[in-house]
């Protein structure tokens, strides 16, 4: 019974909530709000689709599966889930090595790590990600994208575009004299109508203008100009008529591999997949909650987002997460409740089931066109300047995760990434952590643990024979051994007592017990009494935990620096 209340706290889907008093003009909004996000979700599921190197029907798929699963049981109000320009990168890698079973191995199990980071309750922490590291992976993801593009951009029909970065521009190079003109002026004017269009009409999206347009256009030169060269997506791809059946993804085994063997060769996909539905599900949230003033369930939203990717695979789908661009565009239209997801979602089932053969005839090259404005949108080169400006470790964090996420691949740098933001935070919090030695007096104006009294501004006087040591700031494995270091000198001075001053330790870890462990030892072989000051409960707990409080002795840790200084004075005393 606990157990199930615990989990009703985590899970706690809006929609329960927010159908309470729900009325008719709040369906009206939603459903304007629903119908709209639906349609601009139409080229962006698409093209994510086809350059992720699946195809048109897998992307729109995505779209209604997982966007229906996150409005449904996510934990925000006005959350559109489905396939991102993020997840396009690490698909396409994916398919590469392990073909369409692989990634469907691999976005089951990272919706189970989604589920399990929910639970767990990691949704606080994920937001936690530095703000460098992101930028640098969503440019590098931008830059990759528009990467991508050049083939279906330029027409140049190259059949096999490979997988990384510089051998992709080498192919591209050997290819130029094959560019298509037709495609290019395609291309080019669907970005021009997207750049145009907001200038025109905020309410009507630019990419549908552009697909419309560009459509009838080529339609039109097909027909009766005799233009047969502009690729469209029924030429490379074959769209089904209807919703593909539920079924259990079908796999072979290359000689030799175990399945075991096989998930294994995966989870580091898995888990890049997973922490990157996460970070932008949550971004996307966070956005949301500060333009509608609500507060989204971060772990609610990371359980829903991980149940779309374990049901979205048995469908043929793509990974799914929460989206920026398609969120803000039913924010601003009017949606309010997951009810407008929902309906999202069944205007892409419709556009499925009734509007193929229409879906079939948009070129290519006008996608790659739509594609192109989403790399840029997502490049955030204005946070790339912004960052510049900063302190040069964050630039640098930044640089690193941009150049690893182009050439290498987006595991590999947020693993980076990551590892020298927490680097850089460690030598930061060390610089600014301050260790201080007294030997004589103390200066209680600067020290807000003093018991003060009748002489409150005197200086305190430290008894003979003892040395005070205080510990300004953390005490974990980062500056441990700065102090082990100063505090190492023993036996000096005919010492007696050692006063370790921790009054601003918020909080202890196991190397910080350990080396004070040490420094007791030290200390009593050298007949010298460890006395500790200022412990607040949290460090007190763990010390007692690890059994330092009875090694030390209770009588030898104090509340305050006049008890420690009391407690020094009764211990040198009679050496006096």
């Amino acid at each position: 019974m606990q157990s199930f209340l615990s989990f009703k706290n985590v899970f706690r889907p809006k929609l329960l909530t927010t159908l309470r008093g729900y009325t008719k003009e709040r369906f009206l909004q939603d459903a304007i709000a629903g119908i709209i996000v639906g349609i601009v979700a139409i080229p962006l599921a698409i093209a994510f689709g086809i350059s992720s190197g699946v195809g048109p029907t897998e992307g729109l798929v995505t779209a209604i599966i997982a966007g229906f699963l996150i409005s449904v049981l996510g934990g925000s109000k006005v959350q559109i889930g489905g396939p991102t320009g993020a997840f396009i990168v690490i698909i396409y890698g994916i398919i590469q090595q392990h073909g369409i079973t692989g990634l469907l191995i691999a976005t089951i199990m990272a919706g189970i790590l989604l589920i399990l980071m929910g639970l767990f309750k990691l949704g606080s922490v994920i937001k936690f990600v530095p703000y460098p590291v992101i930028i640098g992976f969503t440019a590098g993801i931008a830059l990759t994208i528009f990467s991508t593009q050049m083939n279906d951009l330029f027409g140049l029909g190259i059949s096999n575009v490979p997988a990384d970065f510089i051998h992709k521009w080498v192919c591209y190079a050997e290819h130029w004299k094959d560019v298509n003109w037709w495609a290019f002026a395609v291309g080019i004017l669907s970005l021009l109508i997207m750049i145009f269009t907001p200038r025109i009409s905020k309410k009507i999206p630019g990419s549908l203008v552009a697909i419309v347009l560009m459509t009838l256009i080529v339609w039109v030169l097909r027909q009766f100009g005799g233009v047969n060269s502009i690729a469209t997506i029924s030429d490379l791809y074959a769209l089904p008529e209807g919703m593909p059946a539920p079924h259990l993804p079908a796999f072979t085994l290359a000689e030799g591999q175990t399945f075991w063997s096989l998930v294994q060769d995966l989870f580091p996909s898995a888990f890049t997949i997973a922490i990157l539905g996460a970070i932008e599900s949550l971004l996307s949230a966070m956005v949301a909650d500060g333009v509608i003033g609500d507060e989204h369930n971060s772990n609610t939203e990371l359980i829903a987002q991980g149940v779309a990717n374990v049901v979205v695979p048995f469908f043929g789908g793509i990974p799914a997460t929460g989206a920026i661009a398609r969120t803000m565009t039913n924010i601003n239209n009017g949606g309010r409740t997951p009810v407008a997801g929902v309906i999202h979602a069944l205007v892409l089932m419709s556009v499925l089931l009734f509007l193929g053969k229409l879906v079939g005839m948009i070129p290519m090259a006008c996608l790659a066109g739509i594609l192109i404005m989403v790399s840029y949108n997502m490049s955030g080169w204005r946070s790339l300047l912004w960052l510049a400006k900063n302190p040069k470790s964050d630039f640098l964090v930044m640089l690193v995760t941009f150049i690893l996420t182009v050439v290498f691949d987006l595991t590999i740098a947020i693993e980076v990434g990551l590892l020298l933001a927490v680097i850089l935070f460690i030598k930061r919090t060390n610089e600014s952590t301050v260790i201080r030695s007294f030997s004589n007096e103390l200066d209680p104006t600067h020290n807000n643990d003093v018991r003060l009294h009748g002489h409150d501004l005197e200086m305190l006087k430290i008894p003979p024979y003892t040395e005070v040591y205080e510990i300004d700031g953390p005490y974990f494995f980062g500056i441990a051994n700065k102090f082990d270091d100063i505090s190492r000198h023993v036996g000096k001075n005919d010492q007696k007592v050692r006063i370790i001053r921790m009054r601003k330790v918020s909080f202890i870890d196991s190397t910080g017990i350990h080396n004070l462990e040490q420094l007791y030892l030290r200390l009593q072989r050298c007949g010298i009494i460890l006395v500790l000051s200022g412990v607040n409960e949290q460090v007190f707990n763990a010390l007692d935990k690890a059994g330092l409080v009875k090694l030390i002795g209770r009588e030898n840790i104090r509340n305050h620096i006049n008890g420690a200084l009391a407690r020094a004075e009764e211990i040198v005393t009679p050496s006096k």
